[in-house]
């Protein structure tokens, strides 16, 4: 649909997004180790670390040469892979765009939690949807679906510059943009869209994020773009009391 290259929105409590950094230099280092060794080795960790739904509702078994972590930690290890390089781009970019805004509202260790759970919820609903699936999962839009679902919601306003369908470069409102992406994927899911893309995880990660949002923001970071007031104390003005006035004579007019 789009391509977002920037959003003119200043970090307010955080001087620098290092937990945004961070998840981006580890998909990238899982992405040169995973990709650029030998097909078996690259096949062996989709397989062992990617989310596979037959295997976590235990209606088989995954062979036990493959098996590198527990099951239930590839609810989250899915989403340090990625099948190409434009797979793992595509959810950088907007990890980078939006991400930063996401960290910002919500502080560094919550945010981080926050990512790793729509990254989980994303794999569950797509488990719930397709539990008989013998298909690994990979990816990181879950959890990139759950920030695109927060940022609406804290930041509905901002304006978003983007290259529609790729090659358009546009400015527009955030609850226009990233409304209509949601819109797509629920759209596309509903539909059942192309098999090589799991719709379901990203709806999972949306819901996820659109919950998280509201809980672990910081207590003073409003929603939709609104601002918090808080009432002043309404300064009360001291006035000196009045002191009595000296009782003076009564002013004598004409001559004594």
């Amino acid at each position: 649909m789009f391509i977002p290259l920037h959003d003119a929105n200043s970090l307010k409590n955080i001087k620098l997004q290092y937990v945004t950094i961070g998840l981006i230099a580890l998909n990238v280092i899982m992405f040169l180790v995973v990709n650029l060794g030998s097909d078996t080795f690259t096949g062996a960790a989709v397989y062992g670390l990617g989310y596979i739904p037959s295997v976590a509702f235990d209606h088989v078994d995954l062979s036990p040469e493959l098996v590198i972590v527990p099951e239930k930690m590839t609810y989250i290890t899915y989403a340090f892979l990625h099948g190409d390089i434009f797979h793992l781009g595509g959810n950088m970019l907007f990890l980078w765009v939006f991400g930063d805004n996401v960290e910002d509202a919500l502080g560094h260790l919550r945010y981080l939690i926050f990512y790793l759970l729509c990254a989980a919820f994303g794999a569950f609903f797509h488990g719930i949807v397709a539990p008989e699936s013998q298909a690994p999962l990979i990816g990181a839009s879950g959890a990139i679906a759950g920030i695109v679902a927060a940022y609406l919601i804290l930041h509905p306003r901002v304006k978003i510059w983007i290259l529609a369908f790729g090659r358009i470069p546009l400015r527009i409102p955030a609850y226009i943009t990233l409304a209509l992406w949601i819109a797509f994927q629920f759209l596309m899911f509903l539909g059942g869209g192309e098999d090589q893309v799991s719709w379901a995880c990203h709806v999972g990660g949306i819901i996820a994020g659109a919950v998280l949002v509201v809980i672990l923001r910081r207590r003073a970071v409003p929603l939709l773009d609104k601002e918090i007031v808080t009432p002043k104390a309404v300064e009360v003005e001291q006035k000196s009391a009045v002191s009595p006035a000296r009782a003076e004579p009564a002013p004598r007019w004409g001559r004594q």
